[in-house]
């Protein structure tokens, strides 16, 4: 219910009065109530880093397994035990500070027990990690399953598994299954006649006869004895070198040009060997940062193949929080020395000859924080960044170091003490959801903002930093609220936030000078830029911005005049000069109208503008579901200089010179 207050009905009179005469001088309302804004294509900024449109994966929920990688199996490697007692998920309570109520946890083991028999873990007989099933087959049929799996119909699946034990266990039936009602079942099945007391491998494939979220793969005896599992593999047989295709495809739309990686929170516990070698007798380990377990199927070697199949710089993160300088300086070598260093070598009998060549390297991250692995004060700190940076740059000395940063006395130490061991400094920051959606979209682009300020003021007061120009890696950013939908930090994005992550690349452009890279977190379901399920992949609304301004927004920032807040407005030339990009955020439920003044150039009457909206601001894509938030492009007619920016989008021009 609207009600009028004291006073109210005075105002309403004046407002019809204005009204009725401005609907009979429509040129004077366009006189009004149309800004002018000025573009002058001589006045330019520093050429924009293509690192502002870097990515970010950390081990953390489904971002990996569950997102990018294609494996479909939980705890593939049996880190937990397998008990009668199936019951392997429990609430998690959430996280009060980023407003996400309780999530599903997995806290014991997926596979459960089917048929007469028992299973114990063995370890003197273990095939990785620290034990492994044993089945003992009771009377005709004893194994286990894992349930839950998304299959789509008529897809090849392809696995493997490990088996030993008495050959009189044999055969082994892996069966693919589909449905279950009631007597009838639908299934696939590969028998596998022998098995030894040695392990060994038998690959099988099947093709899903229906779809279902809640596919099962079963593994049983039908003789008689004991045989145990080592470990098992369920892909989709598409999967391209391990990672999931539809993935895949959308990250080449993103089209990053860099990935930062292990963590986040994660690479203060993680030990770079655990991931290399032989991917099934890499040891399963608990998440030394988040829930769930780390299979180590995604270490150095898979992530360093993920970067050439997506033509992406790789960023490592090191380990300065558990791990030693010592163990950083032989993660750089086993990347970059020959295959004569001691790492190299190594580095060769694991397939790779040839040095990675990995330039940018994260000493470590966030050890300001108390939650941080590691974590110590910073007079302690900044003398162990010094070392495992000399560590580093020993192992490698053209490698770039972004040494860990965090406005306020943590950076103005850092920059003091160790500027002579970095070659670009890190910040984070996360924003909340705010109610008025202006309020909202603003916040990106007003942390960004107060981080550049903060490090030109450094500059002007600490001696000898201006020369250093050490520049920021602002590798950690986004929203961050709302549940947990994708797993683990697995929140939903809507079209508010895509507009907030235009207004922050238009940040971006204006602080080209203080930042070179920018690194959203963290791609695919953790608070990514892509959602999964376990069958369909979208571009979330938040990817949709990325994807369209990394392909279509200008690289050389041109200063831009006479808009006013809410709307934010910026501008940057192409590459080779021939077009002016013009990008206007209007996170208001009226048009936006403006007459362009470009000053300097001579702009062609025709154009070409990309409109990226939504039906409302609550708008969000969904794997598997028809997208809300698009982007659509258009021919664009501008010879009068007017302009319209529809509500609640962002709106990209593209305007050729003439």
């Amino acid at each position: 219910m609207c009600r009028i207050g004291e006073n109210g009905g005075q105002q309403v009179i004046r407002l019809v009065f204005i009204v009725v005469i401005f609907s009979i001088l429509p040129g004077c309302v366009r006189a009004v109530d149309i800004p002018s804004i000025q573009l002058d294509a001589g006045k330019t900024g520093e050429p924009v880093s293509p690192f502002i449109y870097g990515q970010f994966i950390e081990h953390l929920g489904r971002c990996i397994y569950g997102g990018i990688w294609a494996e479909m199996l939980e705890d593939r490697k049996f880190y937990f035990s397998v008990t009668q007692e199936h019951k392997p998920y429990k609430m998690n309570p959430g996280d009060k500070q980023w407003d996400a109520p309780p999530f599903p946890e997995l806290v014991a083991s997926p596979w459960r027990w089917t048929g007469r028999g028992s299973v114990q873990m063995v370890q003197e007989k273990r095939f990785v990690g620290e034990h492994s099933p044993q089945i003992t087959i009771a009377e005709g049929l004893a194994g286990i399953e894992q349930a839950g799996l998304g299959l789509v119909k008529g897809k090849k699946y392809t696995g493997y598994i490990w088996l030993a034990g008495d050959a009189s266990s044999a055969p082994i039936r892996i069966s693919l299954v589909w449905a279950r009602s009631g007597e009838k079942q639908s299934r696939q099945s590969v028998d596998i006649s022998r098995i030894s007391g040695e392990y060994s491998r038998a690959s099988f494939q099947f093709i899903a006869g229906e779809s279902t979220e809640d596919g099962v793969l079963e593994i049983a005896g039908l003789g008689r004895g004991n045989f145990r599992v080592g470990a098992v593999s369920l892909m989709p047989a598409d999967n391209v070198q391990g990672f999931r295709a539809d993935v895949l495809l959308l990250l080449k739309q993103l089209n990053s040009p860099i990935y930062r990686w292990p963590g986040g929170n994660f690479v203060s516990g993680y030990n770079w060997r655990d991931g290399i070698g032989d991917r099934d007798r890499r040891p399963p380990r608990k998440n030394p940062a988040w829930t769930g377990v780390e299979s180590n199927d995604v270490g150095l070697h898979e992530y360093l193949a993920f970067c050439r199949l997506l033509g992406a710089e790789p960023y490592i993160a090191a380990n300065t929080g558990a791990g030693t300088p010592e163990q950083a300086g032989e993660e750089v070598q086993y990347c970059n020395g020959s295959a004569e260093t001691p790492l190299g070598k190594l580095r060769a009998q694991n397939g790779e000859a040839a040095p990675f060549r990995v330039r940018y390297w994260s000493a470590g991250n966030e050890m300001y924080g108390k939650w941080q692995i590691g974590h110590m004060p910073l007079a302690d700190y900044v003398r162990k960044h010094n070392l495992v940076a000399e560590a580093m740059t020993k192992a490698d000395p053209n490698i770039k170091i972004i040494a860990v940063g965090s406005v306020g006395s943590w950076d103005e130490t850092m920059l003091k003490e160790c500027a002579g061991h970095m070659s670009l400094i890190s910040e984070h920051f996360y924003c909340k959801s705010k109610t008025d959606l202006a309020a909202h979209v603003a916040q990106i682009p007003d942390n960004i903002r107060r981080i550049a300020e903060a490090h030109r003021r450094y500059r002007a007061t600490i001696p000898g930093l201006q020369e250093k120009d050490i520049r920021i890696a602002l590798d950690e950013w986004n929203f961050w609220y709302g549940p947990y939908i994708y797993g683990e930090l697995g929140t939903q994005y809507f079209l508010k936030d895509a507009l907030g992550i235009v207004a922050g690349i238009h940040e971006y452009a204006r602080q080209s000078d203080m930042i070179f890279m920018a690194n959203y977190a963290q791609t695919v379901n953790v608070i990514g830029a892509l959602k999964t399920s376990k069958t369909a992949a979208v571009l979330d609304s938040t990817g949709v911005a990325l994807a369209l301004y990394r392909k279509e927004f200008g690289v050389i920032p041109v200063k831009v005049e006479g808009y006013t807040k809410p709307h934010d407005v910026m501008a940057a030339w192409s590459a080779d000069r021939r077009a002016l990009t013009v990008s206007v955020v209007n996170p208001t439920h009226q048009e936006y109208g403006f007459s362009l003044q470009p000053i300097g150039v001579s702009l062609a009457s025709r154009g070409t503008v990309w409109v990226l909206t939504g039906p409302a601001e609550s708008s969000c894509n969904i794997p598997g579901k028809e997208p809300q938030v698009t982007v659509k492009e258009n021919r664009l007619d501008v010879g009068d200089g007017k302009l319209t920016v529809a509500p609640l989008s962002a709106a990209l021009f593209r305007l050729v010179v003439k």
